[in-house]
């Protein structure tokens, strides 16, 4: 049994078990010491502190705020003017280069709302009961692996980790200190989606042998633009912002969110790749790749960026199915017939997201050279039937706090689908077709690859 789905206290164990004879269980801990834990009330309220609440942050902020079961409790970022929740204060350079992905930041909160500016002290409350992560891909690991060691249940953005071992090291705490974990891939909370894996595992459009998916968007020819090196605005803690990265110069392209697009904070086959991989590996109901090709560069787009403005990588699968993702940043215009995942099947193909987030189209196939000419199936389309994917989201992980049941997308399932995306870039990288283990989690064919797995931290920061 998953250590998630047992029944551990959201706070503290308790010292004195006479404090809490009118409500406990006895449970043990990893190393088989009885303790006692208290049970979470239905209708008790869950004191949430955020660790990052610029764009991403700010949503999520926005999503848990809807929850009437819900007490925002503290706020930490390195940025003074998102801390203070300003929009007044960000730097107008920033507010002209990011544009609506800087919050503005007009949510109600209370008075008694703790200020961060180092995510440990949040961590160090002992009144909060769960945290949201939604700060660069290259903390997540540090801070969610620090957050378990608290006690404390973690909502943790997309991509999980910048690395396949931190993926590893992330499940491995979750599971010692019997967490409940979100990582936020949303589509997890889709009704919609939900459907379409049971069409697919029912056969419904036959055997698939390609899902494709892809994130376009013609950044031709300034991308994310070419800035010089120069001294950090004195409301951002450049060197916190940096953490386990090895320092460097300050460059206005690199934080609050265009570090996506370097590729020792983040990359968008993670940011986005991610979520397509996913959603294909749930529907065709596949942990890892057996292979993975890709090629790509920066071919068009003259900015400052460390990743290619230009990818396409290919998983090959367990089931004999391709699974294909491709980044195009340098086009515009669909790739795709219809939706955001398509799925070819031997009698048809299915259309996922077709209204948005939500709602499918299954259109049938002809037979092609030597077969009947007939449509195989007839078509089917799935109505949009799901509302907020991220708050549907949000309200299963608090659902799961008072249940201790497994979430939509616990650690273990966020590490596998990252992993498709991080393997893509050590792909790309090594200019090779990497062989994987999922088992050892270890490429099998080219043991220079694996040296990509991790990165050696700049101290103090460590994976404990």
């Amino acid at each position: 049994m998953n250590s998630n789905d047992k029944k551990t206290t959201r706070r503290k164990f308790l010292k004195n078990s006479t404090l809490a004879a009118a409500s406990v269980t006895l449970g043990l801990k990893s190393a088989g010491v009885p303790v006692i834990q208290s049970v979470l009330g239905a209708n008790e309220r869950i004191r949430v502190g955020f660790i990052g609440v610029g764009n991403r942050g700010t949503q999520l902020l926005t999503g848990f705020l809807q929850q009437s079961d819900v007490e925002v409790a503290a706020l930490c970022d390195v940025y003074e003017p998102y801390l203070a929740r300003d929009y007044s204060k960000v730097d107008k350079k920033l507010r002209d280069s990011l544009g609506g992905r800087v919050p503005k930041m007009t949510e109600k909160l209370g008075d008694n709302i703790l200020r961060y500016r180092d995510f440990r002290r949040l961590l160090g409350r002992k009144d909060i009961d769960a945290v949201v992560i939604s700060t660069p891909d290259h903390w997540h690991a540090v801070q969610t692996i620090m957050a378990c060691q608290a006690e404390k249940d973690v909502y943790v953005e997309k991509p999980l980790s910048i690395t396949i071992v931190e993926g590893r090291k992330m499940v491995e705490a979750a599971n010692r200190y019997n967490r409940v974990i979100q990582v936020g891939l949303h589509r997890r909370s889709s009704k919609s989606y939900g459907q379409v894996v049971d069409h697919v595992q029912a056969g419904k459009i036959g055997k698939v042998t390609v899902a494709r998916a892809y994130r376009i968007s013609n950044m031709h020819p300034n991308g994310i633009g070419k800035y010089p090196d120069t001294a950090p605005p004195k409301n951002l803690d450049w060197d916190m912002w940096l953490g386990p990265r090895p320092r460097r110069p300050y460059k206005d392209n690199i934080p609050l969110y265009k570090f996506r697009w370097w590729e020792s904070y983040s990359s968008q086959m993670a940011n986005w790749g991610v979520h397509y991989c996913d959603a294909m590996r749930w529907v065709l109901q596949e942990q890892a790749p057996v292979s993975i090709s890709a090629h790509g560069g920066r071919f068009a787009v003259d900015d400052d960026r460390t990743i290619p403005d230009t990818m396409e990588v290919i998983f090959e699968l367990a089931s004999s199915a391709l699974l294909i993702f491709g980044q195009y940043e340098a086009s515009g215009g669909p790739a795709l017939a219809d939706g955001e995942v398509e799925f070819r099947g031997t009698l048809g193909n299915l259309y996922a997201g077709t209204s948005g987030e939500d709602g499918y189209k299954i259109v049938p196939s002809r037979g092609g050279q030597f077969q009947d000419s007939n449509l195989r199936i007839e078509p089917v389309e799935g109505k949009r039937t799901d509302g907020d994917l991220t708050v549907q989201h949000i309200r299963d992980f608090l659902d799961c706090i008072k249940t201790r049941q497994r979430t939509n997308c616990d650690m273990e399932t966020g590490h596998r689908s990252t992993t498709f995306a991080l393997l893509a870039n050590i792909a790309l990288a090594t200019k090779s077709r990497i062989e994987w283990d999922p088992k050892s989690e270890r490429i099998i064919n080219n043991e220079k690859a694996n040296e990509l797995l991790h990165y050696e931290y700049r101290k103090p920061w460590k994976l404990s």
